[in-house]
């Protein structure tokens, strides 16, 4: 505990809060600090006062160095070299927990490189060019895999992951589609609700029957579904992947709103500061000589709330700086935006799932009535 709070010390020089709890349930005791991401004297961020420059200078770079100063100086084991060993990212751990982490980072990037490729052929070689291994081989049944570089550095033992397994919109046909849009691909979870025909129904005309009004039904709910959108079976596909499209441009909108957002409540935070603060500038202003020191002396921390504030909020509003309300209604206003987008954002996401089921759907049946149809002349042909 004591080490734990003289790195604190060393770390956060008494301008930001944090709470310790030492874990003494394991063979390697060890603390967990928990930081207020708030300075209280200055209103910032840690990162927005600290964390400048290459990775490698940044100030939570200071946890390592002071943690290794410490343990030494209490003759405590440091971890020599440990540049040669590569962590994980939070988001990479939350993926690896839920059994996510390389087929969500995986079709992550190939959505990328569809956005950037011309064509089917500029995609393949666009993979290599950003990490990705790619099999493909038109001639096979299972003609496209894939693998991330990285994963197969980790693990040279890693196998490549198919295609269809990824979802229907990461098969070849549907990457070429979407090429031709110019749009990404969404990450689709194909449900197998087509009942599939058993060689022996075909010698049982109940069991036929009971198929093809099983079939019919889910035909009759995809065109319904078409229906709905105003499009035909053979424009579903290309409408599927707009409204995908659209979708990930209006995410990239909300992303900016987003982002705005924090930044105008961060900086309400300096104006709040700056607007308690202030009474205390205009009083020691008023004042001369030895009472203007006395009172600096006295109320010194509140002065420089009032100096630290009033320098950011005129860098972010170099004209007029605004009130508490007039930013309050501001950010106000963006999130009524951001709600509105959200709302969008689901309707198209509703919308281009539907119609990539139903396309799937629709193509499975006229699949299955076409080897159908097949088998029809193949008998016939053996019995002639």
């Amino acid at each position: 505990m004591e080490i734990a709070q003289e790195l604190c010390h060393r770390l956060l020089k008494e301008q930001y809060q944090y709470v310790i709890a030492i874990h003494t349930d394991h063979d390697h005791i060890h603390a967990h600090i928990v930081v207020n991401n708030t300075n209280f004297v200055t209103g910032r961020t840690f990162e927005t006062e600290h964390n400048q420059g290459k990775k490698k200078d940044r100030a939570w770079a200071e946890v390592r160095r002071i943690s290794d100063e410490l343990c030494k100086e209490n003759n405590l084991s440091v971890i020599e070299n440990p540049e040669q060993s590569k962590g994980k990212s939070h988001w990479e751990w939350d993926m690896s927990r839920q059994g996510l982490s390389w087929k969500a980072k995986l079709k992550y990037a190939i959505d990328q490189v569809v956005k950037e490729s011309d064509d089917f052929a500029d995609f393949l070689l666009k993979c290599a060019q950003n990490g990705i291994l790619v099999y493909y081989n038109p001639e096979h049944t299972i003609d496209l895999k894939f693998m991330l570089a990285e994963q197969k550095e980790r693990n040279p033992r890693a196998k490549m992951t198919r295609a269809k397994t990824l979802g229907w919109f990461y098969e070849t046909e549907q990457i070429k589609s979407r090429i031709i849009h110019y749009k990404n691909a969404m990450e689709y979870k194909p449900k197998a609700r087509i009942v599939r025909v058993p060689v022996q129904a075909e010698e049982n005309k109940f069991i036929r029957d009971s198929i093809d009004r099983t079939n019919m039904k889910l035909t009759s709910k995809a065109m319904n579904i078409l229906t709905k959108y105003g499009v035909t079976a053979e424009e579903a596909k290309a409408a599927a992947v707009d409204a995908y499209g659209e979708r990930i441009t209006l995410v990239g909108k909300m992303n900016q709103i987003s982002e705005e957002i924090k930044e105008r409540e961060q900086q309400l935070i300096w104006l709040r500061t700056y607007q308690n603060s202030k009474p205390f500038h205009d009083h020691y202003m008023s004042l001369k000589g030895r009472k203007q020191k006395k009172y600096a002396d006295q109320f010194d921390a509140e002065l420089y709330r009032y100096s630290a504030t009033e320098s950011e909020l005129k860098k972010a509003f170099p004209k007029k700086i605004p009130t508490v309300e007039q930013l309050e209604k501001y950010i106000s206003k963006l999130r009524g935006k951001l709600e509105n987008m959200n709302t969008k954002y689901d309707v198209l996401d509703q919308k281009s799932r539907e119609l990539s089921e139903a396309t799937r759907e629709i193509e499975e049946f006229l699949r299955q009535e076409q080897s159908r149809t097949q088998q029809k002349k193949k008998n016939r042909n053996v019995l002639e």
